[in-house]
């Protein structure tokens, strides 16, 4: 489990395409305080564990339905990425829960720069777009983020300056794939409802 905030960001340093399957090496500073082999680390949203530890590197193995599923096989030797702890017992949770089971993928369709701020719309498959509503809270690239508006097209976030300054969420263009999230309490709702309806007929 983990919160969304980012504790920071760092850069591939090796990826090995291995058939379906690939090995991800990651050139990271705050969290290699205290990660051991067998340990899981969200990377842009993604949870994978670690598979071997040398230097200022950690290693993964990245399945087949991740490289499927998520913009991790995109990736390429010197790309950013956004780095979180898994959430210990007594941690302070001020994101929101966040599995690293990505969903789905998104795409940024607009930009639009508000002062230091930045309005992001993307679009996104039509499940997902009915788990989000105003107000409510979705992971974009492993990045814990309030809704501004979701509806049957698209979806919108705020981009504050710290936000900016801290996550990889920075370089966003239009056209890039993210890795999404949505709030798991949104799909519990969502199955429990549709639940209801079959009971109802």
């Amino acid at each position: 489990m983990f919160t969304g905030l980012i504790e920071e960001t760092g850069r591939v340093a090796n990826l090995i395409l291995r058939g379906p399957t690939a090995r991800l090496s990651i050139a990271a500073d705050r969290v290699l305080e205290g990660t051991r082999i067998g340990d899981s680390i969200a990377i842009n949203g993604c949870c994978l564990t670690v598979v071997s530890r040398s230097g200022d590197e950690l290693e993964f193995d990245v399945g087949s339905e991740t490289l499927g599923r998520t913009s991790l096989g995109t990736l390429q030797v010197g790309s950013r990425v956004n780095l979180e702890r898994a959430l210990r017992v007594g941690d302070r949770l001020g994101g929101h829960y966040v599995t690293g089971h990505v969903d789905g993928l998104g795409e940024v369709i607009s930009i639009r720069e508000e002062g230091d701020w930045r309005h992001v719309q993307f679009s996104a498959p039509p499940n997902l777009l009915r788990q989000m509503a105003p107000k409510g809270s979705i992971a974009v690239d492993g990045v814990s983020l309030t809704l501004v508006e979701a509806n049957d097209r698209l979806f919108s976030v705020m981009l504050v300056p710290h936000t900016l300054a801290a996550t990889t969420l920075v370089e966003f263009h239009v056209g890039r794939l993210v890795n999404l999230e949505t709030d798991v309490l949104a799909k519990y709702v969502q199955r429990q409802l549709a639940g209801y309806q079959d009971e109802m007929g």
